[in-house]
């Protein structure tokens, strides 16, 4: 799967729910719209069932993190379009400090993931995420791959990591890195919460 692009500047604006904040689904069925594709065009480019495509814009099926690349590279935007808030601080401060207040954010809708922008921006060689999974969340049913590099620490809980053919299963305090060109995923295997403190290079957000 190719790097995404980021979001251009003729996006439309996105819908919002009551309490302000755009589902996943409502805005990929906004710029699936835009872009002129069908629920056809769009289940074709991510390799799923028109009705997996249906029933993610009505908020029905999960969206984990393998799909919303996919989806996010047949829409030609950043995944960073699915952010919600805009990270904006003090005049002096933006582009240097990014306040817990404003962190952007990500839900995955029934995949018991959260991801949060701890970066002022995307310019830079490398991004910062905090990630935080629920017991049993995992980022995708299959090992997945893109261009770059990633590192992290995992801050609480436990996590299962596999690189390739190989499996990892971390603690609090334990760190990793390796390439996203191999294959892998994450999950969640314990009782509690997980929270990981994720730095990627290049950024893909």
């Amino acid at each position: 799967m190719g790097r995404p692009a980021h979001v251009d500047a003729a996006a439309p604006g996105r819908p919002e729910n009551g309490d302000g904040a755009a589902s996943v689904g409502d805005q990929v069925r906004e710029m699936r719209r835009a872009r002129g594709l069908t629920l056809q065009q769009l289940a074709d480019g991510i390799g799923r069932s028109v009705g997996y495509v249906s029933q993610l814009e009505r908020g029905i099926s999960k969206v984990d993190i393998e799909n919303l690349h996919g989806i996010a590279g047949v829409l030609g935007v950043g995944i960073n379009w699915f952010f919600q808030g805009d990270g904006a601080g003090a005049a002096d401060e933006r582009g240097v400090v990014v306040r817990r207040g404003r962190r952007r954010r990500l839900d995955f809708p029934g995949a018991g993931i959260t991801e949060e922008l701890l970066s002022p921006s995307l310019n830079g060689a490398f991004e910062v995420i905090l990630g935080t999974f629920q017991p049993g969340a995992a980022t995708g049913e299959k090992n997945y791959s893109r261009p770059g590099e990633e590192a992290g620490v995992v801050l609480k809980g436990e996590l299962e990591l596999w690189i390739g053919d190989k499996e990892y299963r971390l603690s609090e305090g334990d760190s990793f890195q390796f390439p996203l060109s191999e294959p892998h995923r994450s999950r969640n295997p314990g009782p509690a919460e997980t929270v990981v403190l994720w730095v990627i290079a290049p950024p893909t957000y």
